[in-house]
C-alpha cells in the first residue's frame, strides 16, 4: 500500500485519486497513519464482505437457537460471577 503525507494528498489530489484506482493509500498526519483511501470499487466489495459475514453469523445463531445450542446469557453471568470457571 502507498502512503502520502496529508499536505502532499492535499496539494495532489488529482494524482491520488489515479492511485486509489489501483490499490488503497494510506495517508500520514505528523507521521502517524489516519486515513486510508480506496476506490468505490474496492469500497463496495469491502461492504459485501462485510454484510456476507453478518448474515452468516445471523443465520449461525439461528442455526444454533434450533438445535438448542445457545448458552443462557443471564445464567453464565451468574455463573461466571460465582467464580465457577476460575
Amino acid at each position: 500500500m502507498q502512503s502520502l503525507t496529508a499536505n502532499t494528498a492535499k496539494t495532489k489530489f488529482g494524482d491520488l485519486l489515479m492511485k486509489v484506482q489501483r490499490e488503497p493509500v494510506q495517508i500520514s498526519k505528523n507521521g502517524s497513519p489516519v486515513a486510508v483511501v480506496m476506490s468505490c470499487e474496492e469500497y463496495e466489495e469491502l461492504e459485501a464482505l462485510k454484510m456476507a459475514m453478518v448474515k452468516s453469523r445471523f443465520e449461525q445463531a439461528e442455526r444454533d437457537i434450533a438445535n438448542g445450542n445457545l448458552v443462557d446469557g443471564e445464567a453464565f453471568m451468574n455463573e461466571l460471577d460465582s467464580g465457577k470457571f476460575d
